[in-house]
């Protein structure tokens, strides 16, 4: 499988990309503190039968920090796509990024096909106190102690417990944590979130989507996920067994599977 990969410079940003396949075109974007890598179980059997983007988030893995510039995911995303020539493509998102595909499918009504959301965040949704703390501590120990001890904290989120748990998954998600800067959480970021936040707008998502969460993943998430299911028409929610939050990493096969048949139902 022949993998194209380059920069494009992007409203201020260089962002890392990779290609592979032909034809209609789905687009991966990451979770936070992940970059690109996490869909190493999805790139290459995608690619067998469509077009995969997949790229680091302004911020993330070797694409450069946020500058001080009021920046948008939404449009970075918007850029992109204008610069590879991709039109109405699917969107598939984990988590954070997830997120970002609804806040953009939400702008750009008319410039989607399809969205997929892994275990995904939802804008305008109340964390619990328990996750919203163990956010804060990771901030904490970032800027009081190091970096380093902000990651070890990240790690240990209960977001990520039955993905450690699994031989397959530490390896490449320490690996990503570890070569996260940080950079979020010693700076305020210029990022522009829409006004009017995604949890109220749901309905007005008319693209068809696929909801997925893993079984074992933390309450706020299958709570996003019941809110993504109920609030987008005809959204299709599946459920991974036996899968914590990142089950493209723990169950590759499963979740390829349903996406597979979600895409080909598209036709």
């Amino acid at each position: 499988m022949g993998v194209r990969s380059g920069y494009l410079d992007i409203n201020g940003a260089r962002l890392y990309y990779e290609e592979a396949g032909a034809g209609e075109t789905a687009v991966l974007l990451h979770g936070f503190s992940l970059d690109a890598r996490c869909w190493d179980g999805q790139f290459e059997p995608l690619a067998r039968r469509y077009r995969v983007v997949r790229y680091d988030l302004r911020g993330f893995g070797r694409s450069s920090v946020p500058h001080g510039v009021p920046y948008s995911h939404a449009g970075d995303l918007g850029e992109l796509l204008d610069r590879l020539g991709i039109e109405m493509p699917v969107l598939m998102g984990l988590s954070m990024g997830g997120g970002l595909v609804v806040d953009f499918a939400l702008s750009h009504p008319r410039d989607v096909r399809a969205l997929v959301l892994l275990d995904s965040t939802v804008g305008g949704y109340r964390w619990t106190d328990g996750e919203s703390s163990h956010y804060r501590e990771v901030i904490r120990r970032a800027r009081e102690d190091s970096i380093e001890s902000g990651r070890q904290h990240w790690l240990r989120d209960p977001m990520f417990a039955e993905s450690m748990e699994r031989p397959e998954v530490p390896a490449l998600f320490t690996e990503m944590v570890a070569g996260y800067s940080g950079w979020h959480w010693l700076n305020r970021d210029p990022e522009q979130s829409p006004e009017a936040r995604a949890l109220g707008r749901l309905s007005e998502i008319r693209a068809p989507a696929l909801v997925v969460v893993g079984e074992l993943d933390v309450p706020d998430m299958q709570g996003m996920a019941e809110a993504l299911e109920r609030g987008i028409l005809g959204a299709r929610k599946a459920v991974i067994r036996g899968a914590g939050h990142l089950c493209g990493m723990e169950s590759p096969q499963a979740l390829n599977r349903l996406v597979l048949e979600f895409l080909e139902g598209l036709k």
